[in-house]
C-alpha cells in the first residue's frame, strides 16, 4: 500500500495546473520567479524568458489550456477505480510521463548549453570541455549552436524546463503508484465477483 494514494496524487497534479493557468493569466512573473525555476535553469544553463514579464495572448492561451485540462483530469477522479484508475489513468500516467520526459530532455540537449554543441576554441581555458558546468554566459556565445528553424528555440528556457522536469518526476510517481493499486484494485474486483458467483450458486440451489 502506497503511502500517498494515486488519486491524492492526481488531485495535486490537477490542482497543480489549476494554479498554474492561474498565475499565466494574471501575473507570469511570478512563475518565472519562482526559486525551483531559478535554481534548475541556472545548474542546467538555460536562459530565462522575458516572455513571461508580462501577460500576453500566448499566456492567456496558454492558462486556458492548462484549466481545461485540470479541471478534465479532476473530473476523471470520480469514475469508478475499475475504470479511472486501472484503464485511464494506466494509459495516461506513461503517455504523459514519456511526453514531459522527452520534452524536458530536448529543452536541455538541443540548447545552446548542451554538451552536444560544445566546440573547443582557441580562447578557452585548457578547463572547458564537453562536462564543464554549463553556465548561460557559455550558451550565450557558443558559436557551434545554430537556432532551431521550427520554433524550437522557445522551448530553451528555464521556464519550460522546470515545468516539463516537474512534471516528469510527478507522472512518474503517479504511475508507480497506480501500478501498485492496479494489482489491489483487481484483486478486489475478483473477490467481489467470486462471492457475487458463490452467492449466485447457492441460490439456484
Amino acid at each position: 500500500m502506497a503511502l500517498i494514494s494515486a488519486k491524492t496524487i492526481l488531485t495535486s497534479l490537477c490542482l497543480f495546473h489549476l494554479t498554474l493557468g492561474f498565475f499565466f493569466l494574471t501575473r507570469p512573473a511570478s512563475v518565472a520567479e519562482q526559486p525551483l525555476v531559478y535554481v534548475l535553469g541556472e545548474s542546467m544553463g538555460l536562459p530565462g524568458s522575458r516572455a513571461f514579464e508580462q501577460p500576453s495572448p500566448a499566456l492567456g492561451l496558454l492558462a486556458a489550456v492548462l484549466a481545461l485540462v485540470g479541471l478534465s483530469d479532476l473530473a476523471t477522479l470520480s469514475l469508478p477505480d475499475e475504470v479511472g484508475l486501472v484503464q485511464y489513468w494506466g494509459m495516461q500516467a506513461p503517455l504523459r510521463l514519456t511526453i514531459t520526459f522527452s520534452l524536458a530532455l530536448y529543452s536541455f540537449f538541443f540548447s545552446p548549453s548542451s554538451p552536444l554543441f560544445y566546440s573547443s576554441r582557441p580562447d578557452e581555458t585548457s578547463s572547458s570541455s564537453p562536462l564543464t558546468h554549463p553556465t548561460v554566459h557559455r550558451a550565450q556565445h557558443n558559436p557551434a549552436y545554430s537556432p532551431s528553424g521550427w520554433g524550437g528555440d522557445a522551448l530553451k528556457n528555464r521556464v519550460f524546463f522546470s515545468f516539463m522536469f516537474v512534471e516528469a518526476i510527478s507522472w512518474f510517481w503517479a504511475w508507480v503508484t497506480l501500478q501498485e493499486e492496479r494489482r489491489e484494485v483487481l484483486a478486489k474486483r475478483e473477490r467481489r465477483r467470486r462471492r457475487s458467483s458463490e452467492g449466485g450458486g447457492a441460490y439456484q440451489y
